[in-house]
């Protein structure tokens, strides 16, 4: 299986990539947004991302479902599900904010198997393997080994609804009253 998984991440290192080339043609030039819904904001690079991703997985994996985003998606038959954020940190994208990245998730049997973040901007690929570790751009990583709050500087995102915003606000509060600092970039990855 682990020679499996090795395949499904370099599948997913190189759709990533070809989607973060995308984004970058559009980030360039600028793009407009819509909302859907009453706060989440969806631009033209969302869906050409995604309809290039999901183009690029069904390519390769034809029998693999695909859950993506923006089209949504049902589960297939296969054991094998790709989740896909196309554009993730799309308001900070649409507002020309660089911060965002394409994300793409492998499953089999509702356990995830591997993983691959790609900022297009920053050409910084992280990847993670269930049981193998995480990796940024070919090098291990690993979470912080500061072990007191009190001693680290924090990460940390708003979910769009705002009718949880009061409660978000007081953690965030709480939090860079008991730490070095906290960072809210706005992507989730």
């Amino acid at each position: 299986m682990r020679r499996a998984v090795a395949s499904y991440l370099e599948a997913g290192r190189d759709i990533a990539q070809q989607a973060g080339a995308l984004l970058m043609r559009y980030f360039e030039r600028g793009v407009d947004y819509r909302l859907k819904g009453e706060f989440d904001l969806v631009t033209e690079a969302d869906h050409a991302s995604e309809a290039l991703i999901i183009e690029l997985l069904r390519s390769r994996f034809p029998t693999h479902a695909v859950v993506a985003e923006e089209s949504g998606g049902a589960q297939a038959a296969s054991p094998f599900c790709w989740y896909v954020d196309p554009l993730d940190g799309t308001t900070n994208f649409a507002h020309g904010f660089p911060v965002f990245c394409v994300s793409l998730a492998l499953a089999r049997d509702g356990e995830l198997l591997c993983g691959v973040i790609f900022d297009p901007l920053h050409q910084e690929l992280f990847e993670a393997e269930r049981g193998a570790g995480a990796r940024l751009n070919g090098r291990r990583i690993q979470v912080s080994a500061v072990g007191r709050l009190a001693d680290s500087l924090a990460a940390t995102g708003f979910p769009s609804r705002k009718r949880h915003l009061n409660v978000n606000v007081h953690f965030y509060y709480q939090m860079a009253m008991l730490s070095h600092g906290v960072r809210r970039a706005g992507s989730a990855a």
